[in-house]
């Protein structure tokens, strides 16, 4: 496993999405999209304000530094613009795996086909570069449209973690869990990402 390419800048490219590393002067840019309610319903933080954005921006990267997360800005090619952040999080290279996941996408975004395309990405550089044995994702229980994006995706689900955030009301919530792992990925990539294949 190449752990250590994490520590290097990463940039991940199709003809529908640029991803760049968070610590950019575009995640400024972040903030004409950031603050709609509805996108962080399931996420577990309000993002009500500025100084919401700059806890927000101040804490992705010292999660990075710290080697728990890589976290990446996502470029809408057709119109330049920053559509979302994503990123490897909960980063185990004893146990080789991490998660894909604290995704957001601004709503004039959602729907456009740019979650395939980065996760597609997202997962052929996982198992393919980095090597990573296992990757997971979550969506709160009660979330069935980040669910059903996910299982679109081929990952398996496994099951129902009780109890596994607490949101901003104190409210304790369940998050439904996914994976997929090396062995699956070479048959997934030509089932579920073949249009990627021939570019």
């Amino acid at each position: 496993m190449n752990i250590a390419i994490l520590n290097s800048t990463i940039q991940l490219e199709n003809d529908r999405v640029k991803l760049i590393p968070f610590e950019s002067e575009r995640n400024e840019e972040l903030k004409e999209i950031i603050f709609s309610p509805e996108i962080w319903k399931y996420m577990g933080t309000d993002m009500k304000t500025e100084k919401d954005f700059e806890n927000y921006v101040t804490n992705t990267l010292k999660d990075q530094k710290n080697g728990i997360c890589y976290p990446f800005l996502i470029i809408d090619k057709k119109n330049n613009k920053v559509a979302e952040s994503t990123r490897y999080g909960y980063l185990n290279s004893i146990s080789q795996k991490c998660e894909i996941g604290w995704t957001w996408y601004g709503t004039e975004f959602q729907g456009t086909g740019l979650n395939k395309s980065c996760k597609f990405e997202l997962l052929k550089f996982g198992f393919e570069s980095i090597g990573f044995r296992r990757i997971q994702f979550s969506a709160d229980q009660e979330n069935l449209k980040s669910q059903k994006a996910i299982e679109k995706l081929g990952a398996k689900k496994e099951g129902i973690f009780r109890n596994n955030y607490i949101a901003p009301n104190g409210e304790s919530r369940n998050d439904v869990y996914y994976s997929i792992i090396k062995e699956d990925w070479n048959a997934l990539r030509v089932e579920n990402f073949r249009e990627f294949l021939s570019r």
